[in-house]
């Protein structure tokens, strides 16, 4: 069995971002003593105090799970500012804002969940808290492939920190409550509500696939890295995403927060993510299809070429081999070799059953660790 490529492969780029405008908002207050000798002045109420006498006031009809889980959950969604080095007409090179977006703390020595594209290429971060303050953040790591990031603050006070739920025991129709910064600081806690919409979705997007919570709760730009939020006041994931195409309204999608936990943790600790590496370029039938290749491929995945020295081609695979199974699972696109390879471990041996002409055969390969990518910082 042989086959030839008629045309070389183009490199396919795929970038998941959202850029916003950044508003300010100001406002000032003053007093008089004209009238001090008349009448007591009473103290001025600060905003906890005022909160209080509100909730005091508040019936058991309207102090819904929305409004609680809202309370439990927004002081520790942020706002993250990403500025960059640009120059200006005369060439000079200013930091200017590029963009914004939320963030969730979830540590009290100051860790902070986000997106990854919140803070690709920011030479400073600025995170701005509930109350007003605002800190420095660094980033201590971020994983494009699933568009989370790590910032952390030092601050010299006692910060609010959102408590992870259960990401798998959620159900279709419960309700879903956003809170993050749309459009930037302006907006500042915004709440939107809604419905868990589906679970486990599947998107598509170039060779990866991700497994994302649908919702309906409005999620915009500037939304990015906020807290998707159960009843119980619980984070449940990472917003990430909305269809943004006309006519469609009321998609959007969360990276599920078991899913998050442990990427944010490697994260925090290594500054990256580590993932096991096949080292083999790969076409599958719809790949290729889209690509102009004239590939009579019925099913598995060909060979197009191998890493030097990587796994693949120290296991005994070669160019032209038609990968059928991994680690004893069918393979008939990118996406179902990606989503078996994560499962696996660095270090780890896996049978890789491929076609060699009309022969079947299975190799052992022993997975190393992926290279670090260009685009990771």
């Amino acid at each position: 069995m042989r086959y030839d490529i008629k045309k070389k492969t183009a490199g396919i780029l795929l970038a998941l971002s959202v850029s916003t405008s950044i508003l300010a908002a100001g406002c000032g207050a003053a007093g008089s003593k004209s009238a001090a000798n008349k009448a007591e002045t009473k103290p001025a109420v600060n905003q906890s105090e005022q909160i209080k006498q509100k909730e005091a006031k508040l019936s058991s009809a309207r102090n819904t799970p929305i409004v609680q889980a809202a309370k439990k959950v927004g002081p520790a969604v942020v706002g993250i500012t990403n500025k960059a080095l640009v120059r200006d007409y005369f060439n000079r090179t200013q930091l200017v804002e590029q963009g914004s977006g939320s963030g969730v703390i979830y540590s009290k020595d100051g860790l902070i969940a986000t997106n990854n594209h919140v803070v690709a290429g920011a030479q400073e971060i600025v995170v701005s808290l509930p109350d007003g303050k605002t800190y420095n953040g660094k980033v201590l790591g971020t994983d494009p492939t699933t568009d989370l990031a790590v910032v952390k603050i030092e601050a010299n006070e006692d910060l609010p920190v959102a408590e992870f739920g259960d990401s798998d025991s959620l159900m279709v129709g419960e309700p879903a409550i956003a809170i993050g910064n749309p459009l930037g600081m302006e907006f500042r806690g915004s709440v939107t509500a809604g419905v868990i919409s589906a679970l486990n979705r599947s998107l598509d997007m170039g060779e990866r696939r991700f497994k994302l919570i649908q919702t309906d709760a409005a999620i915009n730009p500037g939304n990015s890295g906020g807290a998707l939020v159960n009843a119980d006041g619980q984070v449940i994931g990472i917003n990430s995403a909305k269809i943004a195409a006309s006519g469609v309204e009321g998609i959007g999608f969360a990276i599920p927060i078991n899913e998050a936990k442990p990427i944010l943790q490697e994260l925090a600790t290594k500054g990256r993510v580590v993932r096991p590496y096949l080292g083999v370029s790969l076409l599958d039938k719809n790949l290729a299809q889209r690509l102009g290749f004239d590939l009579d491929l019925r099913g598995g995945l060909f060979v197009v070429k191998l890493f030097q020295n990587g796994p693949a081609y120290r296991g005994g695979i070669r160019p032209n081999d038609i990968i059928v199974k991994f680690n004893g699972t069918a393979v008939d696109t990118v996406a179902d070799l990606r989503d078996a390879l994560g499962k696996c471990q660095v270090g780890e041996q896996v049978p890789v059953t491929i076609l060699r002409g009309d022969e079947e055969v299975t190799k052992t390969v022993t997975l190393t660790e992926m290279p670090q990518q260009s685009s990771q910082q």
